[in-house]
């Protein structure tokens, strides 16, 4: 599929075929934070004890931000779809006039779908997480998934993230088989 296909005459991209791209693309991207951590762990040297941190924790979060920024980015950027999105036929598409996904898009699209995410993690910042009540996780996952849910409190049925960036995911059909 071509980049100047028309983008309206595909179908949004189902939430479950989302959510499977998602889980494909973890396999590559938590052996890429590892990476990070691992350099910034080489730069600063390792822990005298498990309880002292050796790297300061806005750098390992900062790093971690630009490797997801650059591996979405590139992804989007080339073709539209990272690995787990080529294998659940779903496309990135920006609804602007642009061809493809820009840069400012790709980390403003990583940007918005991670504010969920960080905000769950608030409560972790005042009570301990091995004595946390059963309702902190509960509003934990609440507020970590409400980027998502977004998607159907809305009549376009966009993600938040969507509406931020001006892009969306699109269902690309099935090839024909020889």
């Amino acid at each position: 599929m071509s980049n100047t296909d028309d983008s309206t005459a595909q179908l949004r991209a189902p939430f479950w075929r989302h959510l499977l791209a998602m889980v494909y693309d973890l396999f590559l991207i938590i052996p890429l934070l590892m990476v990070t951590s691992g350099l910034l762990l080489a730069i600063h040297g390792p822990a005298e004890t498990a309880t002292a941190r050796s790297v300061p924790a806005w750098q390992q979060w900062g790093l971690a931000y630009v490797a997801l920024i650059a591996f979405y980015g590139t992804f989007w950027r080339q073709k539209g779809q990272t690995l787990g999105m080529q294998a659940w036929r779903v496309k990135l598409v920006s609804s602007r006039q642009a061809s493809k996904v820009t840069w400012n898009q790709a980390a403003a699209r990583v940007t918005v779908a991670s504010i969920p995410f960080v905000l769950a993690l608030m409560p972790y910042l005042v009570f301990d997480v091995n004595n946390a009540g059963l309702w902190i996780y509960i509003s934990t996952a609440v507020i970590a998934s409400s980027g998502f849910w977004w998607r159907f409190a809305n009549t376009e049925r966009l993600y938040l993230h969507d509406l931020a960036t001006h892009s969306e995911l699109r269902l690309i059909p099935a090839r024909k088989k020889a």
